[in-house]
């Protein structure tokens, strides 16, 4: 199942445990490595002077063109390997190349804000209803 239409989790949120197993994820790195053996590409961004770096099972998106150094959104699903390391399991893997990262993070700040401001609208529409 994928995420919710345009809800976005940080590759630092997804690697920290802010989401959970079997969650369904939608993030964004840059591709560092790419096993295709394996099936396994590597995302990495950096946040707060940290590089996080999530794995990503391409078994369901092969064959790909993998451009390594290239900027790549993920959807799929987190899930929790051998050891304490997380993998998403990915539906859809896209090039998104060129894309300003910081702009991009700074949407989802601002849509993540939008949303709680919707949520907490519906919430009190919903209080005075019961009041009544």
């Amino acid at each position: 199942m994928l995420p919710a239409a345009a809800v976005f989790h940080f590759p630092w949120e997804v690697t920290t445990g802010a989401v959970q197993e079997g969650e369904s994820v939608r993030t964004f790195g840059r591709l560092v490595c790419y096993q295709p053996e394996e099936s396994r590409a590597t995302l990495s961004a950096h946040h707060a002077s940290k590089e996080h770096q999530v794995v990503v099972h391409t078994l369901f998106v092969e064959p790909f063109n993998p451009i390594i150094g290239a900027q790549y959104v993920v959807m799929g699903e987190k899930e929790n390997t051998e050891g304490d390391d997380v993998m998403v399991r990915a539906r859809v893997l896209n090039c998104v190349d060129g894309v300003n990262v910081a702009l991009l993070q700074k949407a989802i700040n601002e849509q993540r804000s939008f949303f709680r401001e919707r949520e907490s609208k519906r919430d009190d529409a919903a209080q005075a209803a019961d009041a009544t």
